[in-house]
């Protein structure tokens, strides 16, 4: 029979694992926050905070906005690039990362409006101006867009800075004011990171293992999405090497679920933590949030964000915050800061299904958004609707 891990060990261990279990006090470590969850996603949509820093103020509460780009721009410890989405990760990750530069270019190189792009501009060209004159953004181009402007429409300088980035051609030097400056990577990666050179077998062997030490529990499935920088037969053939065993997570609905985990998984559980009850407003990339499959699996939380989605067709809301309570998902917060007038507005505020609102759930959503207005400048804290949630 397998191995059994209970709904309840299993949220713990999960929680544990991206930093959510710990009171988020104490000196900042943005440096050793990526580092414990592997990579923080970069997203430019600014509601509140922008999603990385919301994502490392949440495991951190003395965690500010410039420290990231000073990890970047200064220190040289962390670097981006594409996971499932822009990233960026500890700079040690880099040697094991070229493969994924490659997979990127191959796939790309496979794509029509990419070769239609470089066509259009010499690649060789924006390398030789970035060479002489120094780290470049996009507006130091004038390439246009041909044709229809459809939403994703890009210029063909923009898709070649793109290219050349997911290639690995170019490095991401530092951002101002989220624009991207481009360099070439000598001047950007160290050259300890640049030098090493890691086997493709061990570059996959050790995607895998930090993803699974990561995870706690996974699918092959799970192993795959985490970095999304490993294809599928890959992960299957290290799972089938690797010194692993079989286990049953027990969801949310009571199911059992078969997984694989850590030889030394009963040994993990016994040293996890039990999550502080703290109330917690959590970005809709957190990393908790990103895998709605595992989060619907673990927590009986349906979520989905609807920035894409026609104003008409939202069940919930532009840009809705889930809300973590201990190792319950308590609720949905829509909320906007202003940041000229110093304010966050609570637009709308719901409820999860069986969740009692009490009196002392509200003071603590009190002091979290009063810690969210320390941390994004915006003391005020102004209530646009019924401080009783909806129960949607």
């Amino acid at each position: 029979m397998s191995f059994r891990i209970s709904n309840r060990d299993a949220r713990h261990l999960w929680l544990s694992l991206q930093g959510l279990s710990d009171t988020p006090t104490g000196p900042a470590n943005p440096r050793a926050i990526i580092g414990k969850l592997g990579f923080v996603q970069l997203d430019s949509i600014q509601v509140l905070s922008r999603a990385h820093h919301h994502i490392l103020w949440s495991r951190n509460q003395n965690y500010r906005e410039p420290m990231l780009n000073k990890l970047l721009a200064e220190d040289r410890a962390v670097f981006e690039h594409f996971t499932h989405d822009a990233s960026v990760l500890p700079i040690e990750t880099y040697p094991y990362w070229r493969a994924q530069f490659k997979r990127r270019k191959s796939r790309m190189d496979q794509k029509g409006w990419f070769k239609t792009a470089l066509t259009k501009v010499n690649t060789a060209d924006i390398k030789s101006r970035i060479a002489d004159e120094g780290a470049l953004s996009t507006e130091a181009f004038d390439t246009k867009i041909e044709g229809p402007k459809e939403m994703w429409s890009r210029p063909p300088h923009k898709q070649a800075l793109d290219y050349l980035w997911y290639a690995g051609e170019l490095a991401t030097c530092y951002r101002h004011n989220f624009k991207k400056f481009y360099n070439l990577p000598e001047r950007v990666i160290p050259d300890a990171q640049r030098a090493e050179r890691i086997d493709p077998a061990e570059q996959v062997h050790w995607l895998c293992t930090q993803a699974l030490a990561r995870l706690g529990f996974a699918t092959s499935g799970d192993i795959k999405r985490f970095w999304e920088a490993v294809d599928t037969a890959d992960v299957k053939d290290w799972m089938a090497n690797a010194d692993l065993i079989d286990v049953e997570v027990q969801t949310a609905n009571r199911q059992w679920l078969p997984m694989q985990a850590p030889a030394d998984i009963a040994q993990r559980l016994e040293q996890i933590i039990v999550p502080t009850s703290r109330l917690r407003i959590l970005n809709p990339f957190d990393p908790v949030i990103r895998d709605r499959d595992r989060l619907s699996r673990l927590f009986g939380f349906d979520y989905r964000i609807e920035i894409f989605v026609p104003a008409a067709k939202r069940q919930w809301g532009y840009y809705v915050y889930p809300l973590l309570e201990g190792d319950r998902f308590v609720g949905r917060l829509e909320a906007k800061a202003n940041r000229k007038k110093g304010e966050i507005t609570i637009t709308q505020l719901w409820s999860e299904p069986g969740v009692r609102w009490t009196e002392a759930r509200a003071t603590k959503l009190d002091a979290e958004l009063t810690r969210m207005g320390r941390f994004i400048g915006t003391p005020d804290i102004v209530w646009d609707c019924n401080r009783a949630p909806k129960t949607d």
